[in-house]
């Protein structure tokens, strides 16, 4: 038998190591931004998610409201608070003036970065309690990860 080829047994095993880890981590790490949000910066998840979906590119309500898969009226009050509290801009398109662009201001950019920011810090403080030899694997790990992805 080739030694590179995994048993059936062993690509079970790593699937269910993924499933025991990936999603308990995503949650603590969901916890903790949702905590620095609501906590630190005064903004709600909701506004938070809104405000990381304009850095990520959806620049209109529809486009959130299509991603957050809710009303337009629904994401047009989160953007109008958002707005109040100058971390979006609104933007008429001058080639379609139909299109109203969002984008983040300065201070929204600045809350994201802090957001993003501390929750590095956090998962720094984490991962300093695992060995040099299990930061290096589970580097190794990661970059493995991401050929299938």
């Amino acid at each position: 038998m080739d030694e590179s080829r995994l048993s059936s047994d062993e690509l079970e095993q790593a699937v269910d190591g993924f499933w025991e880890t990936f999603p308990p981590l995503w949650r603590m790490i969901q916890t903790h931004i949702r905590q620095v949000a609501v906590e630190q910066f005064n903004i709600t998840v909701e506004q938070f998610h809104i405000l990381r979906h304009i850095r990520r590119g959806r620049d209109s309500v529809s486009a959130l409201a299509k991603v957050k898969d809710i009303s337009r009226p629904a994401i047009s009050q989160s953007v109008d608070l958002l707005v109040t509290k100058g971390l979006i801009v609104r933007t008429i398109d001058p080639q379609d003036r139909r299109h109203v662009k969002l984008d983040l201001t300065a201070d929204g950019n600045a809350l994201m970065d802090a957001i993003f920011g501390d929750t590095r810090q956090w998962m720094m403080k984490t991962f300093a309690l695992l060995s040099a030899n299990e930061i290096q694997a589970l580097t190794r790990s990661m970059e493995s990860l991401k050929k299938i992805l």
